[in-house]
């Protein structure tokens, strides 16, 4: 058995094994988790969560399945923030500066605290990205933002109420709609998947254990 340490979930205290994070130590305490869970891998940004080490000012934004629990470590789940997500069509939208303005215009409200940059799970550069979206460089804010799962930590402890994911995503989309080169093995892919290629090999993927599968993807060719 590990040793025990106190952390405080949602105000209550639980003595749990110290050698937990944050989720599975929920979970030692008995929180049955539906939501604010995801993929458990810290790929989804769904566990997103706050914290504070009792006696130390200092506010702390992470992943609950990534984090280890401490002692005395007052928890606190963000398992949804209202980011705002704009609707618009990537085929009538152009790579322009405007764009920005259009859609995201309070990214012009940026006051430079750096607070979304301190909070970010992945440890991006957050602010920066923001400046480039605001600048019109979309291929360095896509860029910068390559890594963004998502959370939502950043817009969270941001003053201003920008909605620095789905900025990130829209520079993303029109660089890889408009600005990236393009790619004709990718492109050839795609079709072949479409025309049926890859169903034999498929169902035999689907047929193999998840150690195989495991084993399969470890050793895969990468492309350099």
């Amino acid at each position: 058995m590990s040793d025990m340490v106190s952390i405080f979930l949602m105000g209550k205290k639980y003595d749990v094994p110290s050698n937990l994070t944050i989720m599975t130590a929920m979970e030692y305490a008995g929180y049955q988790l539906v939501r604010g869970c995801g993929c458990r891998n810290g790929f989804c940004g769904a566990c997103a969560t706050i914290y504070r080490i009792k006696g130390k000012n200092e506010l702390h934004a992470c992943l609950a399945c990534q984090t280890q629990v401490e002692a005395d470590m007052y928890v606190a789940t963000l398992p949804f923030f209202p980011l705002v997500k704009q609707v618009y069509d990537i085929e009538k939208i152009k790579p322009e500066q405007s764009v920005m303005m259009q859609l995201y215009p309070e990214i012009y409200s940026c006051i430079g605290c750096n607070a979304c940059t301190k909070a970010c799970t992945q440890g991006l550069n957050v602010m920066q990205y923001v400046a480039y979206a605001q600048r019109g460089e979309f291929e360095k804010c896509a860029e910068e933002s390559f890594d963004c799962v998502m959370c939502g930590v950043c817009s969270s402890r941001c003053p201003a109420g920008i909605s620095h994911p789905q900025v990130g995503l829209l520079a993303r989309r029109l660089n890889g709609k408009y600005l990236a080169p393009a790619s004709k093995h990718l492109s050839d892919r795609v079709q072949e998947i479409k025309d049926g290629t890859f169903n034999d090999l498929i169902e035999k993927l689907m047929q193999k254990p998840v150690s195989e599968m495991k084993e399969l993807y470890n050793n895969r060719e990468i492309e350099k």
